[in-house]
């Protein structure tokens, strides 16, 4: 064994790749060193739209209300609002040139750092606006996918916004990537590719990255569909509504379950079920799920369908609508779309005119009230009204239900539990060795008990005597 001589000891190369990467070589753990001040800057956007809005003629262009929110939950303080009023974006760079130069002097004199478009660009707009200001651009698609992508917490809801992720920057590569060279074997001998350029071989990555998604996707939508079909004994309730209508609350007023509740869009991504007790022991299954938005990415629509499967196998949807909001009108219809979409528009609806403890103006409430068909006010905070909606909820139940009557033998202690199970139990009469039970029971389970189910009799009429 060759010996290390004291003046010239050997070099720790493991010692020094461990310091490069923040590592402390005296310690068995690892030890970063966090730089200082590693929060990010704060970005300062710019929002910019097209189009005939009416509500764009006021200062403050309240057209852009929803997408300054959408940033605040992304993380972003907006500085500057631009809208041209014109029919249609321009092709090449979506504003006109006149507005473009007015747009960059501006960006100029706020230090916007980021454009955020309220509709989808195509690559060559990017491109063009970035070249022009100087300033990073991405669109409402792009920033919604982003906040997303924020708050995934499960692996399903992860691997939901990665798919969607995928499938928008699939299309957009080409200003995305700037290595378009040829690979030419530059390396020498047996360094040489097949001389395609880098973004076909980027764009073949995110192919096969988007196939191996769909697949993982595919195993849970499967995993969902058996959890729905399993539930298909119960009463169903899904809550849906604009994001930010208060759909989280309302699943804590009515189960009391530990959801999280915030002020701000798509706070909650995954879809929850919990039990939903009625007054008389009638027990229902209320689901709540991801909030719907304007312009919504169909990506996210696609990618979300495990989710959404909560929604298009219930009995029943509770709409929720913030009563407060000026734009109450067009949000219900926004949501009615999705629910269009996704193949949910056949199931019963019944709208929550929630939040009504914000409401200041009456005369908006009545007109908003007499624009819709069923509904109740509600406050999902206070609790105003959501006694009338237990007794809604529970005469749709009732609807799915059969009222029997059943001879069983008192003894069978497992027949009966069975039963209190599956059944709310009315009355209860012991003869004997025999238990005489009425119930109201879900049709689905009707057939299990069918055997001890007592016939009525059947009315002996009298035969009329023939006329003399």
């Amino acid at each position: 064994m060759r010996s290390r001589s004291p003046g010239n000891p050997a070099k720790d190369y493991a010692g020094d790749r461990r310091r490069k990467k923040g590592v402390d070589p005296s310690q068995n753990r690892d030890f970063r060193v966090e730089p200082s001040g590693t929060a990010p800057p704060e970005e300062r956007a710019a929002l910019i739209g097209v189009g005939m809005d009416a509500r764009a003629d006021d200062a403050e262009l309240p057209v852009f209300d929803e997408l300054a929110e959408l940033a605040r939950t992304a993380g972003a303080r907006v500085v500057l609002r631009f809208y041209q009023r014109k029919a249609n974006p321009e092709s090449s760079a979506y504003l006109g040139k006149g507005k473009l130069e007015a747009l960059a002097e501006q960006l100029k004199e706020t230090g916007a750092t980021l454009i955020i478009a309220d509709d989808d660009l195509t690559p060559a707009q990017v491109r063009n606006l970035e070249k022009v200001t100087c300033v990073r651009v991405i669109d409402r698609s792009e920033l919604i996918i982003d906040i997303f992508a924020k708050q995934a917490r499960t692996e399903q809801a992860k691997l939901q916004v990665e798919l969607a992720q995928l499938q928008y920057m699939a299309p957009r590569l080409r200003r995305m990537w700037t290595h378009l060279s040829r690979i030419t074997g530059a390396g020498g001998i047996g360094s040489r590719g097949p001389g395609e350029k880098q973004l076909e071989v980027d764009r073949r990555i995110v192919k096969r990255k988007i196939e191996d998604l769909r697949a993982k996707l595919e195993i849970i939508e499967a995993r969902k569909e058996r959890e729905v079909k399993g539930r298909r004994d119960a009463f169903k309730v899904a809550l849906v509504g604009y994001t930010n209508a208060g759909k989280s609350t309302m699943m804590h007023a009515l189960t009391g379950a530990d959801v999280y509740i915030a002020d701000r869009l798509f706070a909650t991504l995954d879809t929850r079920t919990r039990k939903f007790e009625l007054e008389d022991g009638t027990g229902v299954l209320l689901s709540d799920t991801v909030g719907f938005i304007d312009k919504l990415p169909h990506h996210l629509v696609a990618s979300f369908n495990a989710t959404l499967a909560e929604v298009t196998g219930a009995d029943l949807l509770l709409h929720i609508v913030d009563a407060s909001d000026d734009a109450a009108v067009a949000k219900i219809g926004c949501v009615r779309d999705v629910l269009g979409k996704i193949g949910a528009a056949s199931i019963p609806e019944l709208v929550l005119l929630n939040k009504c403890d914000r409401v200041n103006d009456v005369a908006r409430l009545e007109a908003l009230r007499s624009s819709l068909g069923e509904h109740l006010v509600v406050s999902a905070l206070t609790g105003h009204g959501l006694d009338g909606l237990r007794a809604r909820v529970r005469g749709a139940a009732a609807e799915f239900e059969d009222v029997i009557d059943l001879d069983m033998p008192a003894g069978d202690g497992a027949l009966v539990a069975a039963l209190e199970r599956m059944a709310a139990v009315r009355e209860r009469e012991y003869r004997d060795d025999r238990v005489l039970i009425k119930a109201s029971i879900p049709r689905v389970h009707r057939h299990r008990f069918e055997a001890w189910i007592v016939s009525p009799k059947p009315i002996r009429r009298r035969r009329p005597k023939p006329l003399p």
